[in-house]
């Protein structure tokens, strides 16, 4: 996937995706959780006992699965990010690996979660790699969170701050190849949403890696843009507002 990028692509996708580390506490405390509804979705109807989650980062993802009673692993490259994991949630096995080189045994886990992270991975080796560690019947699922942005205020706000090619790296309209050890992908959509201030929902925008690998006079002026945009709009100019959210799932059956 990356060897049809340009080289000044790839660089800057690897520096994006090396990006959250420094950050990683406000990470945790300002990206958005994901619904239940859409992690329950993403989980066979056999008993799952043991569940990966794969580039876990700080545990967004961790939490509304430990919610369902499962057992997790978390499998995080980044050193400051897995630590924050473990701090939030020392019961966790954490370890350090990438989706193309996972530290599990053949068939060790029932599920494989990716939330906000499948579009960091090489995804053909990826998708043999996590084969390999689901057992028949298994499940991966990529979760991503995105702005609502059919809600008029929040479609601007967008605009906004992630103008053009600096919208990210997935899109709503994101979708995993065909793969010989998996059944085909699924798709499907769960309303969601995040209660913030205008103060916190700079800092949720502080932490999205465009904004992260800016210079730092670009960086400010993103900022400024959104300090202004949310000062001047009634429905989050006073008190804290629900910011609409949409979380798109894709599963697919191990074979």
């Amino acid at each position: 996937m990356t060897d049809a990028m340009p080289e000044s692509d790839r660089e800057l996708r690897a520096r994006r995706a090396a990006s959250f580390g420094a950050t990683a506490s406000a990470y945790a405390e300002h990206r958005p959780d994901y619904p239940v509804a859409a992690v329950r979705w993403g989980l066979p109807d056999i008993p799952v006992r043991h569940v990966l989650d794969l580039g876990a980062g700080t545990g967004k993802l961790t939490e509304g699965l430990l919610s369902l009673g499962t057992r997790v692993t978390a499998v995080e490259p980044d050193h400051q990010m897995r630590a924050e994991l473990v701090r939030r949630f020392p019961e966790v096995p954490a370890y350090s690996g990438t989706a193309e080189r996972i530290p599990l045994g053949d068939a060790e886990v029932d599920a494989v979660f990716a939330g906000q992270a499948f579009h960091w991975f090489d995804v053909e080796p990826a998708l043999t790699e996590i084969a390999r560690v689901l057992r028949p019947g298994g499940t991966v699922v990529a979760l991503w969170n995105h702005d609502d942005d059919s809600v008029p205020w929040v479609a601007e706000f967008v605009r906004r701050v992630r103008p053009g090619a600096s919208r990210g790296p997935s899109t709503e309209s994101a979708e995993l190849p065909g793969h010989p050890d998996f059944r085909p992908f699924e798709r499907s959509r769960f309303p969601h949403a995040q209660r913030r201030t205008a103060a916190t929902l700079i800092e949720t925008v502080s932490t999205h890696s465009h904004v992260l690998v800016a210079e730092p006079r670009q960086r400010e002026a993103v900022l400024r843009t959104a300090r202004e945009f949310l000062a001047s709009r009634p429905e989050t100019a006073n008190g804290e507002f629900d910011l609409p959210l949409v979380t798109i799932a894709i599963r697919a059956v191990r074979r």
